[in-house]
């Protein structure tokens, strides 16, 4: 079996599909949280929340 985590979107909840244009990145105010954001969500600018602090970005 693999030990692989499936990514997920932190914006709309969806598995991150490998090979997708998918970002990550430290929440911008906490830094504690690895923030990942699908294709689509990206493209429509679709809020995220960070589970550690709360913080809302688009």
């Amino acid at each position: 079996m693999s030990s692989r985590r499936t990514l997920i979107c932190t914006s709309c909840g969806k598995p991150i599909v490998p090979g997708e244009a998918s970002v990550n990145f430290p929440c911008p105010n906490c830094g504690k949280v690895k923030i990942w954001r699908c294709e689509l969500c990206r493209e429509l600018a679709r809020p995220y929340t960070c589970p550690s602090c709360g913080f809302e970005g688009p």
